[in-house]
């Protein structure tokens, strides 16, 4: 049977404006602020939400005030998606080169260069592949198709931007109350860094310490996270949450228990709970790594077919690009192959230097711009066909990156090149590989909803490059702003993805794993696999997380369920249920993106503070000590938000249509 031809929302003969100006700029400004949103959840809860939703009602409401084109409006949403997914692919690897100890302070040029080489290469990568990804019929494309939805519903309606910034304000305000006592800092006797190579806490070096919370006491009273639970739902959630109570309740516990060395401890003065999170920390967030490790190759064995699928069309496309001709059609007008390969080839040269510098060998460089361009095309493809498969939020990109930083170790110990430069050699490899698969599919996914809105192939691929740069130029300060006032790899700011890539990269280079407690680990996830239990990867990421952060998503979670639930008992129809979602995702989306923000703001402001020795202390108005009770009014003011908001708009909107 002959497959249909699709036919786009806007006509392939239409001359609409497409890129301007108006939309790059709208686009790039998205990109930043969503990038900067995203750096902070991904590593405060190990988990990142697309941008396209968000970015999608923004772009409909701004550009619709002067009177843009829905091609403008596709256009700025693909701009802005690309600072999510460039930064999802940093956060997983940059955080790694301080939590081994290779940096002490965030490198601005060594993070903007794997984040802008990573990227290029991502969307160059896609260029070759679009062609048989994006048209071909048979891969669903679930998130790409519910985003085009979204803006043709907005076409002459309302677009449900007021949801989205009236959560972001809420959700602002609240981060911003939760942690008012500093806008009080005051100076720490020493800094705690939890380095995972080792598996120990050192004592760096002295500096101003972030100190939250001055009204909400409770940590779990998380409006961010929430939001996050709410979008993944409460089955992901709940096997996140599974992974806390196995580590926190179980695990921990049992070891303080067998520990009898630990009583000492508490008979001298210390907290119990002190001596909780410092087994947490020393002993079950590494066997927590060694689940990731064989969840994450689970992960990718059971993609075996689609992975080998994909690469199969990558090495086709590659072989058809000679034969492309500028005489297409619109829809389908890419930029010009024989240009995209040339500049591919051009990025390896400034590749080839930043190799050198972290490994300080030419051999070493040479293999890994060699290994760089193979990875990095394998893994663009085979993310692009996943986003196909399952949509970006469940793309396996940690998993892809985890193969490729083990490669590149094994390579760099077979040639002799150890110790620091060794282990920073292997994160660049892992940074560069994660950037371009996260700028893959996401690529791949904007695309889809190009084509099925009528969108240019060629422009949007000019916006993403655009994007591309610009947020890799910026979003390397957000991170050091972050870093400076809560501490990546503490618990304020645990970045599971990256203390896994830490671990492994000294652990393999250096020789320095704690195997006992890493094997131990690996046999959990086998145990796990056997039951057939669902995906050990959650549960390893629930270990390793705080357990305050995965009972807020398990909590977002329960409300996503409550809502599916009264929707269903008051027999809503098809279309009532998509709106009510609609709503719910993009007030869940603002949650995030507001409070996220706001952590962002407190942070410039401690290093505004702290840079001129300023402090500012709300004890005075007897503001200091609070009752914790006051944090349970998040959770109803958020299960009312999440729950009844939506159903409320679901049910106007059907009676006024």
């Amino acid at each position: 049977m002959e497959k249909q031809e699709m036919k786009p929302f806007v006509p392939d003969d239409t001359n609409l404006k497409e890129l301007t100006i108006r939309a790059l700029v709208l686009g790039v400004v998205m990109a930043l602020v969503l990038g900067t949103a995203n750096a902070y959840v991904g590593m405060k809860a190990g988990l990142t939400v697309s941008a396209i939703f968000p970015a999608a009602v923004v772009a409909m409401a701004a550009l619709r005030v002067v009177g843009g084109t829905i091609l403008e409006e596709n256009l700025a949403r693909t701009t802005a998606s690309v600072g999510e997914a460039l930064v999802a692919g940093a956060i997983f690897t940059i955080p790694a080169f301080l939590i081994t100890g290779v940096w002490t302070e965030l490198d601005y040029l060594k993070s903007a260069l794997i984040m802008l080489i990573g990227g290029l290469l991502g969307v160059l990568f896609v260029v070759i592949l679009r062609r048989s990804l994006v048209t071909e019929a048979e891969l669903p494309f679930p998130e790409s198709v519910a985003a085009a939805e979204i803006v043709k519903a907005g076409q002459g309606k309302e677009t449900g931007a007021k949801y989205l910034f009236f959560s972001m304000g809420i959700s602002a305000l609240w981060e911003l109350f939760k942690n008012s006592r500093g806008i009080q800092f005051v100076q720490d006797s020493a800094r705690k860094f939890v380095t995972m190579a080792d598996a120990k806490i050192e004592i760096l070096h002295q500096k101003l310490t972030y100190k939250g919370g001055f009204f909400f006491e409770s940590p779990a009273a998380d409006p961010i996270l929430m939001g996050v639970g709410f979008i993944v739902g409460l089955r992901v959630s709940a096997v996140l949450f599974a992974g806390a109570v196995l580590g926190w309740l179980f695990l921990v516990p049992a070891a303080v228990f067998l520990n009898p060395t630990l009583a000492d401890l508490a008979a001298k003065g210390e907290s119990w709970l002190d001596i909780a999170e410092m087994v947490w920390l020393r002993q079950i967030r590494p066997l927590a790594v060694g689940t990731m490790i064989v969840a994450a190759f689970h992960t990718l064995y059971n993609m075996r077919n689609a992975l080998i699928t994909g690469i199969t069309k990558a090495f086709h496309d590659l072989s058809l690009a000679k034969e492309h001709s500028e005489a297409v059609r619109r829809i389908e007008l890419d930029l010009d192959f024989k240009k995209i390969l040339i500049t591919i080839a051009i990025i390896m040269i400034p590749l080839f230097f930043l190799y050198y510098n972290f490994s300080d060998s030419i051999p070493g460089a040479v293999t890994l711009t060699v290994l760089m361009a193979i990875l990095g095309f394998f893994f663009a493809a085979v993310a692009g066909y996943l986003v196909g498969v399952v949509g970006s939020s469940n793309n396996p990109i940690s998993g892809l990156t985890l193969s490729s930083l083990l490669i590149a170790a094994l390579v760099l110990v077979f040639i002799g090149v150890t110790g620091n430069a060794g282990v920073a050699a292997v994160l660049g490899v892992a940074g560069i590989v994660c950037c371009t698969a996260g700028i893959a599919g996401d690529m791949m996914q904007d695309l889809k909803v190009g084509h099925i809105l009528g969108g240019t192939p060629r422009k949007m691929q000019i916006a993403e490059i655009v994007g591309v740069i610009v947020a890799s130029l910026f979003l390397a300060f957000p991170m050091q702003w972050m870093h400076n006032a809560y501490v990546i790899g503490s618990a304020n700011l645990p970045a599971p993805q990256a203390g896994l890539m830490a671990l492994m990269a000294k652990g393999i280079v250096e020789g320095e794993m704690a195997w006992a407690l890493v094997i131990a680990g690996m046999f959990l996830a086998i145990g796990l696999i056997l039951i057939n239990a669902p995906s050990p990867m959650l549960i390893a990421v629930g270990m390793y997380l705080p357990f305050s952060s995965t009972a807020a998503i398990f909590v977002g979670g329960i409300f996503k369920w409550i809502h599916t639930k009264l929707m269903e008992k008051n027999d809503a129809s098809e279309e009532e249920k998509a709106k009510a979602e609609n709503v719910g995702v993009l007030i869940a989306s603002g949650l995030i993106a507001g409070g996220a923000l706001m952590a962002v703001a407190i942070a410039i402001l401690f290093g505004i503070l702290s840079y001129y020795g300023s402090s500012f202390s709300l004890r005075n108005y007897g503001l200091e000590h609070p009752s914790a009770w006051l944090g349970l009014i998040a959770f109803i003011g958020i299960l009312y938000l999440l729950v009844w908001v939506p159903m409320k708009a679901a049910k106007e909107n059907n009676q006024s249509s």
